[in-house]
Parts: C-alpha cells; structure tokens; sequence
C-alpha cells in the first residue's frame, strides 16, 4: 500500500472503508477472495472480512466457501432490484418506455448488421475470425448485447410494474 495510485489517498480520506469494500465488492465481475477485496479497497484484510460478513448479512453479497476461503460477489438480486430503484428515479413511464425503444433498436441493429438472432451466435463467430480486430470487435459487441438483452428485462419489469413500484396508481389509469 505504499506505492499507491494517484487518487487512492483522497479516495481514503473521502470514504469510510465499508464504503471503499463495498464498492470493490458490488463491481467485481467474478467471485473474489477478502484479499483481492482488501487490497483494492485499501483496508486490511480483517477489516474487510468484516465488512463482508456485514454485506452477505445485508443481502447485498453472495459468499462462496471454499476449502481455501470465501469468495465475494455481487448478490444478482439486490443488483437488478437497486438498478430498477435506478430507473423507477430517474425516469417516468414515457422515459422507460423511450430507453425500451433504444435497446431494442441497438439489438434489432445488431441482428441486421451480424445477420445472427443471438449474441451466442456472435461469440461462436468470434471463435473463427482470422485477426484479433475481429475477434475483439466480435466479443465486444456480443458482451454489449448480452447487457443490453438485461437492461431489457429490467426495463421491461419496471414498465410492467410502474404503478406498482412507484406508488402511482394513476400510471396504470
């Protein structure tokens, strides 16, 4: 912890260390042990095994045992359930339903330009390209349209729900 990126002291000095493990912990995109954690959120070890504990009590975090420790990862539901809290805040009906029409044009976009149905298809696609450009572009493109098929259902549910999530009846009038 010496050799320390710029940033990471008044990012120490700004947060509290739950909130530095916290946010290490709800952005990783694979299971990871208390020592990744604690090193990325510049906290000891003990500190954020504690921490941790606190998260999985909180729903926020789903522990894996394992015979050499505990991994951490985002819990998938309190994810979907805080990004749906997200767009419920920042958008009405109208705006939910807008964001619907700009996913679904991005994948109808990129079914016409791949000519595939899946971004499955993609992924097998990039398995036998001749150039990394390719093959980067490919895999690039199928992880974006994997995200945006998610944010899909998310926003679908927040459409069907609307009235119900945001306590306005009218909505469904």
């Amino acid at each position: 912890m010496t050799d320390q990126k710029p940033g990471v002291e008044a990012w120490k000095e700004h947060t509290t260390a739950f909130d530095r493990v916290q946010s290490v912990a709800t952005t990783v995109s694979k299971p990871r042990p208390v020592s990744y954690i604690a090193d990325e959120a510049h906290v000891a070890e003990n500190t954020a095994r504690g921490h941790l504990e606190r998260l999985v009590n909180l729903n926020v975090l789903l522990k894996t045992k394992r015979d050499d420790g505990a991994l951490y990862s985002p819990d998938p539901l309190h994810t979907r359930m805080q990004t749906l809290r997200d767009l419920l805040e920042a958008h009405d009906r109208d705006g939910l339903i807008d964001l619907k029409i700009k996913l679904q044009s991005k994948i109808e976009a990129w079914k016409a330009d791949y000519s595939v149905d899946s971004p499955g298809e993609l992924r097998t696609r990039a398995a036998k390209t001749d150039t990394a450009s390719q093959t980067r572009n490919l895999k690039k493109t199928a992880s974006d349209w994997e995200l945006a098929r998610y944010r899909l259902s998310v926003l679908e549910d927040a459409i069907e729900s609307y009235a119900t999530y945001t306590k306005d009846f009218r909505a469904s009038a």
